[in-house]
């Protein structure tokens, strides 16, 4: 079998370290062309803008969409529209309306449309929830603290709207929540603050409960120093659960657990390997809902104006 002819719009630092490598290690790709305003991929042809690869490049089966959240809807829509498979970085898209119509045009067009969350292919991840379906959570508590100036150092879209703020690495957070908790769980409070001379959100507190109750409480932070925290502990009848370092290890009840090699990238190319050769979609979308509920729920509260 023919080896899909795919193309990378949006070059940047998650690309060159984690997609790159993954598409190039996967035999169901080849990594054809790049389309971005100020970077290209060494080896590749490389384009100003997806309109102009696309018309160069016909031949291009499929494209990852790597920018900001912010454009990838208009870039999308071009890719769609032209008959290609669409592989969405996190967060799918800046609003709820534009992934639900993304999903509709690809069905339109007998393609396919991946919402690639990465952390839910952490090592821990699909452990932790075999655990929690047999063992029902009776508490979750988040922290996912790190410093904005180390990970996203002069990203200015990620501080405007649609941009999250801390909400892009906290997404991850609520990828996983999702993912593991054998049940859902609904907004019910949050506190959102914002420095005053941004668009988006430096912190986050938010809780949550399922119907049954069961709380769960996470607390997202961009100004800590020192050592980063990206913890997820849950509370069972049996013992705790505790999922560290974003999900690469795992603790039950006080006992490390373990786990296969880390492979989050090279995982989401195989599922999109999956999807291109069926035709078929994984669009969901439940951890951007939780972010639009914390925008509509979330009292909102001013704090020192934030410099790079």
């Amino acid at each position: 079998m023919s080896p899909i002819k795919l193309a990378i719009v949006g070059v940047g630092k998650i690309v060159h370290d984690q997609h790159v490598p993954a598409i190039t290690a996967n035999a169901d790709f080849a990594l054809v062309a790049s389309a971005s305003r100020n970077n290209t991929i060494e080896g590749i042809p490389g384009f100003k803008s997806i309109e102009e690869m696309l018309a160069a490049m016909p031949e291009i089966e499929a494209v990852s969409l790597c920018m900001p959240p912010q454009y990838r809807y208009a870039a999308a829509h071009v890719a769609l529209t032209a008959g290609k498979h669409v592989f969405l970085e996190k967060p799918p898209g800046a609003t709820l309306s534009e992934v639900a119509d993304l999903e509709a045009l690809a069905a339109a067009n007998g393609v396919s449309l991946f919402t690639s969350w990465h952390s839910r292919y952490a090592p821990a991840v699909q452990p932790a929830k075999a655990y929690l379906a047999a063992n029902a959570p009776t508490n979750m508590h988040v922290v996912w603290k790190e410093d904005v100036r180390h990970w996203h150092p002069n990203q200015d879209w990620i501080w405007q709207a649609g941009g999250l703020g801390v909400f892009d690495p906290g997404i991850n957070a609520l990828s996983i929540v999702t993912e593991i908790l054998p049940e859902l769980v609904f907004l019910t409070s949050a506190s959102l603050e914002f420095p005053e001379n941004r668009d988006a959100p430096i912190a986050a507190d938010l809780h949550f409960k399922n119907a049954a109750g069961v709380p769960v409480h996470a607390e997202f932070d961009w100004r800590q120093t020192g050592k980063q925290s990206w913890d997820i502990v849950v509370g069972t009848a049996r013992g705790e659960v505790k999922l560290s370092d974003g999900g690469a290890r795992l603790w039950i009840d006080g006992a490390e657990q373990p786990l296969e090699k880390e492979a989050e990238y090279p995982s989401l190319y195989r599922r999109f390997a999956e999807l291109v050769r069926t035709a078929s979609s994984d669009v969901d979308v439940a951890p951007l809902r939780h972010v639009a509920d914390a925008f509509m729920l979330g009292k909102r509260k001013v704090v020192d104006a934030f410099h790079d």
